[in-house]
């Protein structure tokens, strides 16, 4: 920790963002948020935003902050307007030994079969991206908050401040220009009109491709991929085509429904795992928060008070 400062600039105005902004503005500092694109625009527009650590290693850190994100979100769910509800669903594995590490972060779990294959049942917080987005932007400027949306290449391009954070996903590394262990994972769903489902399914080890069915209050998203090192943004019509054979095999309701939208984003990949540390080597007090890989939602809350108590008081 640092002595006190005032004035901080987050680099960033996705989830990681503007949770980051939400809490150091709580803390009592002067917050700025300087970003090039809206949160809904970007890649935090396209998850599903289910809670879970997907893409990240279940790492203590990275569970403590699953397990603070999960209550913070579990609280948010009593106001409607926020967007989150908290849903039953079943994580499947297709492996005799699955890593269940993420389970101690979730207040209960049963084990549970679906179509012959096993798997844990659990109730976790599902976000409503646009909405919830929308809600933590309005309430990180009625904290008083300002944006200024441009573009920056490094911490010493933003006039003086006390201090920075960079919270901008595949943008971070370039940024700070010091860590070569960041990637791309290609994202591409298909949302769906919802037949009435109402409970959430992820199946990580299909043999056939990553495949994941979460129903919403107006659609059902659909997954997916996870192909690292993709930067192709393109809907790719064999890839759409495979999605809806794999959901459709593992929820038959979804056979036939119609396509309502589609989208791709770019999960931010670390092969060094999260990056939640002071940065050293810069002209005013840097900070990292990036590298969350498919886990932006599920780590937000929890690394945004990391954050904080790195920067220190007001």
């Amino acid at each position: 920790m640092v002595g006190a400062v005032g004035s901080v600039t987050v680099v960033g105005a996705g989830v990681i963002g503007l949770s980051v902004a939400y809490e150091l503005a709580v803390a009592g500092h002067e917050v700025r948020i300087v970003a090039d694109r809206e949160a809904v625009d970007g890649v935090s527009g396209v998850a599903a935003a289910i809670w879970f650590p997907h893409d990240v290693d279940h790492s203590p850190s990275v569970l403590d902050s699953a397990a603070v994100t999960y209550r913070r979100l579990e609280e948010l769910a009593g106001n409607p307007s926020t967007g989150v509800h908290m849903r039953p669903g079943t994580v499947l594995s297709r492996h005799p030994d699955p890593d269940l590490s993420w389970t101690r972060a979730v207040p209960h779990t049963e084990p549970a079969e679906w179509a012959g294959t096993s798997g844990i049942r659990c109730v976790v917080p599902l976000v409503e991206t646009s909405t919830y987005l929308t809600w933590l932007r309005a309430a990180v400027l009625s904290l008083g908050v300002d944006v200024d949306w441009t573009e920056v290449k490094a911490p010493a391009d933003l006039p003086p401040s006390d201090a920075v954070v960079v919270a901008a996903g595949l943008r971070s590394a370039a940024l700070l220009g010091d860590d070569p262990d960041c990637f791309p994972i290609r994202g591409q769903v298909v949302r769906l009109a919802n037949p009435g489902l109402t409970e959430w399914i992820t199946d990580s080890d299909n043999p056939d491709g990553l495949t994941y069915v979460v129903p919403r209050l107006g659609d059902v998203v659909c997954g997916g991929t996870g192909e690292v090192g993709s930067w192709d943004e393109r809907i790719d019509p064999d890839i759409e085509a495979g999605i809806l054979r794999r959901v459709s095999a593992l929820v038959p309701e979804l056979a036939g429904q119609p396509v309502l939208s589609r989208a791709t984003g770019l999960r931010p990949g670390r092969s060094g795992g999260v990056r939640v540390e002071a940065v050293a080597g810069h002209d005013r007090p840097v900070y990292a928060c990036y590298g969350h890989g498919g886990a932006g939602f599920t780590l937000s809350w929890g690394d945004a008070a990391r954050i904080a108590t790195l920067v220190g008081p007001a």
